[in-house]
């Protein structure tokens, strides 16, 4: 290949995550992220309401530009980004799966390194019935989780690597 040739692209994977893993991650942000932000954006403004009355004209500014808006714009941007970039497919020899919002990350694992398939479904992706698939492989990059899943594409998802990992020559068999 020449040296000004490009590299061939990378597609996407096929498959979609649950359309309910964006309600999920905005749960999720809620809980960690915005909910703490705008809960101290109003502690903040009640307490200088009783008692410094005078700091609201500047501190309510600051906290809008500070807290609230950063809060709000994540809540609407982040799980948007992330239905869009949260994918995945199961090839005959390899998964391959791309995550992230704002760094994004695309892996791709032959199933002959395959070594554990686990479920996880926390209290919240119960909550929007959803499931975390978790492949492990004898790599030292690491795991690739495809979160998102309806329970039932997770259960399938599961099954059908356990099943290909076992039909393909290699580290797994």
């Amino acid at each position: 290949m020449p040296e000004h040739a490009a590299a061939p692209l990378l597609r996407p994977p096929r498959h979609r995550v649950d359309p309910r893993a964006r309600s999920w991650w905005r749960t999720q942000a809620l809980l960690t992220l915005s909910g703490p932000m705008l809960l101290t954006a109003l502690v903040m403004a009640v307490l200088s309401l009783l008692f410094f009355p005078g700091a609201l004209p500047w501190l309510g500014p600051l906290l809008l530009v500070v807290l609230v808006l950063p809060a709000v714009g994540y809540l609407a941007v982040m799980p948007r980004w992330r239905y869009a970039v949260h994918a995945w497919e199961l090839g005959d020899r390899a998964v391959y799966a791309a995550g992230g919002w704002f760094w994004q990350k695309r892996r791709i694992a032959p199933l002959s390194r395959v070594q554990t398939v686990d479920t996880v479904r926390g209290p919240i992706q119960r909550r929007y019935g959803l499931a975390t698939v978790t492949v492990t492989t004898a790599s030292t990059a690491g795991d690739i989780k495809i979160a998102g899943l309806s329970c039932a594409d997770a259960e399938e998802l599961s099954r059908r690597i356990g099943e290909v990992a076992q039909d393909v020559p290699g580290d797994a068999a």
